[in-house]
This record gives structure tokens, sequence and C-alpha cells, in this order.
């Protein structure tokens, strides 16, 4: 259960602000569909993260024990590093008009601007971490990504404007240099 609720507070944290969250909010703006977005949202997620979830499994079973310490250590603080600087959203990834309608256009798009993503690179961590509870980690980063985008394609910007984006990114990267720093000397 800590994989689940380690998982679901990093992402939602590293999310806000994030370039995946800002698509979810032009999304929302440009077809004003909620449930297709949101379903196209969870299902891009879900892929995204078993992937990167696997990744993060396959590298605990590449290296070894002391190696991967050292890797999600480090991982793990370039990651706390990384939540400090804003993302923007690309004019290449806000989606134009398709014949895969909403559901189809959320699916894709979310799925590309996630690749190389903060919380993508934070799935691929946790799984490492938690080798032994992938389908809950998997689990947590998609409920963590949940979390932050359904109210923005629901609330739009007013829920944008109200949340202190830097306080939450510089609470994201605390934890994030917290679980490097444990990831270092061995605990866990």
């Amino acid at each position: 259960m800590e994989a689940l609720f380690v998982a679901t507070g990093v992402v939602a944290l590293a999310e806000m602000g994030d370039k995946t969250q800002l698509l979810s909010l032009v999304l929302a703006a440009r077809f004003r569909k909620p449930w297709p977005i949101i379903a196209g949202i969870l299902v891009s997620t879900v892929l995204n993260h078993a992937l990167a979830g696997a990744v993060g499994n396959w590298v605990t079973h590449a290296v070894g024990p002391d190696i991967l310490r050292w890797l999600l250590g480090a991982s793990f603080i370039a990651m706390a590093l990384w939540m400090l600087v804003p993302d923007k959203l690309d004019a290449e990834d806000v989606p134009k008009s398709t014949h895969f309608g909403v559901f189809g256009t959320t699916i894709v798009a979310f799925f590309l601007a996630e690749m190389g993503d903060k919380t993508q690179i934070a799935t691929v961590m946790l799984a490492a971490r938690y080798v032994n509870d992938y389908v809950w980690v998997v689990f947590g980063t998609t409920l963590g990504m949940m979390l932050a985008n359904v109210p923005v394609v629901w609330l739009g910007e007013r829920i944008v404007r109200r949340v202190p984006i830097r306080l939450v990114h510089t609470i994201s990267a605390v934890i994030f240099l917290l679980l490097g720093a444990a990831a270092l000397i061995g605990l866990g």
C-alpha cells in the first residue's frame, strides 16, 4: 500500500502545472466535452504508465542492487531539481482538428505529451523503487494523474489560477529529494 500512496501523492503533486495538465486545459477549452476527454486521459495514462512501470521493473532486474540504489538516488534528486523548472505547452503539443474525435485525439495527444515527461520518468523510478508493487505503482501514478487533471477538465482555468503552482512544485521537489536521500542511504 505504501507504493500506492507514494505514487499517487508524488504524481498528483508533480502533475500540477505540468505540460499534460496544461494540455488538459487546452483540450477542455477546445472541445468542451469533458467525459470523452477524461476517458481519453485515463486510457492514455494507463497505457503510458504501464509501459513506464515495465521499464522501471526491467531496470531493477538489469542492474545490481548497489547500482540501482545509486541510480534511484540520483534520479530522484534530479527529479527534485526538475520540479523547480516550470513547464510550458509547445504549439506542436496542442491537438488540431482530427478524424479521431475528442476521445481519440485526447489519447494520442496526451500519450505523446507524456513521453519523457516528469510524471512518466517518476513512474519509471517508482516502479524500480517498488519493484514488487508494479500494479500498485501504475494504479497510483494513474490515480495521481486523474486527481490532477480531472478538476482541470471540469473547472478549467478557475482551478489553475487558485492553486499556488510554485508552492506545489516546491513541496513535490522536497518529496523527490527525500526519496533520493532515502535511496542513497539505503532506507526502505
